[in-house]
């Protein structure tokens, strides 16, 4: 009998890691203090774990509090560049590691709302993976013009982009939305700008291109496709589930109207470059991540599909560190050394992380870490275990 039994939970734990969801995951309440791991309940070393933290706290971010300024500075190469939303000025570094949704460490304010800027993206893929999975779309493959067909998607070029093109960031796009310009948003830094403006465009599917225009052409879709402003959707169906609090934002540019059934409704942004995007706290930012640290359920709530987070966090064919918006530590250029390669992150300026490693358990948070620090401070944490 006890070796049947020692098979039962042999095999529990082999499906559970091989699924990649975690067990015993505690799930917050709503506006209750968030449960501090016990003592001994995990095997870590406290000192190492201290030093992660020591390190966050003497690696803020460089740039300046005031994010109009930083973000003027950050973009000042973009031809047209300027705020056309809401900003905010920033608070210092703040920060949880979490395991299993446990409290290992934390620091600074973690209620405090602030700017998110291109963590936004990860949300907005995510109103996405809702979609699909309500059947509002019927898969990422199908063009997206067959949904939006008020000439956002027509031509030659346009015509070809799908939503899985839109999510992973290489359709290429070329147009204008809002008065801004694809081919204006992070140009290269070599050679000339008409070079660039009349360039041949890529095969929608082959080359990654970091574009907040192209990514606000998703979210205009997608808020067509719902019939609803983003943040409604955001909140009906996931927000208010998860027991976040009531403090978080999520703004478009001042002049990004749009009629959806004859009601005028602000099409969000998907970060924070020009201004607007997700304003949220840190705690917030880490009940989102729980979602995908257990694959999509919230307590006993399946509130995504798990086929969908294997498609959000599966590489893309031109850039292996990246899914559907969702940053991966697969060996590429991106890649972080020392830790394990199933992470999957979000990733937003000024350094603004949710880090999830489903098979472990771990789960960090940061606001106004030095970007280029992440690496460093992530092995920091995995070498205290």
């Amino acid at each position: 009998m006890k070796n049947i039994t020692r098979l039962i939970v042999l095999l529990v734990f082999t499906l559970s890691a091989h699924f990649g969801v975690c067990q015993d995951i505690y799930f917050p309440e709503r506006n209750a203090a968030w449960k501090q791991a016990s003592k001994n309940q995990f095997s870590f070393n406290e000192n190492k774990l201290r030093a992660a933290v020591d390190f966050a706290n003497a690696n803020e971010y460089s740039g300046s509090r005031d994010l109009r300024r930083a973000i003027l500075k950050g973009f000042q190469r973009e031809p047209f560049h300027e705020i056309l939303g809401p900003t905010k000025k920033r608070g210092g570094p703040a920060g949880m590691i979490l395991k299993n949704g446990y409290v290992l460490a934390s620091w600074g304010d973690t209620k405090r709302v602030d700017m998110t800027f291109s963590v936004t993206k990860s949300f907005l893929s995510t109103m996405a993976g809702l979609a699909l999975d309500k059947g509002l779309i019927s898969s990422t493959g199908d063009k997206v013009g067959t949904y939006i067909w008020d000439g956002t998607f027509d031509g030659r070029h346009n015509s070809k982009v799908s939503w899985e093109h839109l999510l992973q960031q290489n359709s290429d796009w070329s147009g204008e939305l809002w008065g801004l310009k694809d081919w204006a948003d992070r140009p290269p830094k070599e050679g000339d700008l008409d070079d660039w403006r009349f360039r041949k465009l890529n095969e929608p599917g082959t080359v990654m291109e970091y574009n907040d225009v192209r990514v606000n052409v998703l979210s205009y879709s997608l808020t067509h496709l719902w019939r609803k402003p983003m943040p409604m959707v955001l909140k009906e169906q996931l927000m208010d589930k998860i027991g976040a609090s009531t403090t978080w934002r999520w703004y478009g540019y001042d002049h990004a109207w749009t009629e959806v059934d004859g009601i005028q409704m602000k099409s969000v942004t998907g970060g924070g470059h020009s201004g607007a995007g997700l304003f949220i706290n840190t705690e917030d930012m880490a009940r989102f991540g729980l979602v995908f640290l257990n694959n999509g359920r919230w307590k006993n709530e399946q509130l995504l599909s798990e086929d969908w987070i294997a498609k959000a966090t599966a590489p893309s064919v031109p850039n292996i560190n990246y899914g559907y918006m969702w940053w991966l530590n697969q060996k590429g250029p991106r890649h972080w050394d020392g830790v394990p390669e199933h992470l999957f992150y979000a990733a937003g300026f000024g350094g603004n992380f949710i880090v999830v490693d489903q098979k472990s358990g771990l789960m960090l948070v940061t606001r106004w870490l030095e970007p280029n620090k992440i690496g460093e401070f992530v092995k920091l944490v995995y070498d205290a275990f």
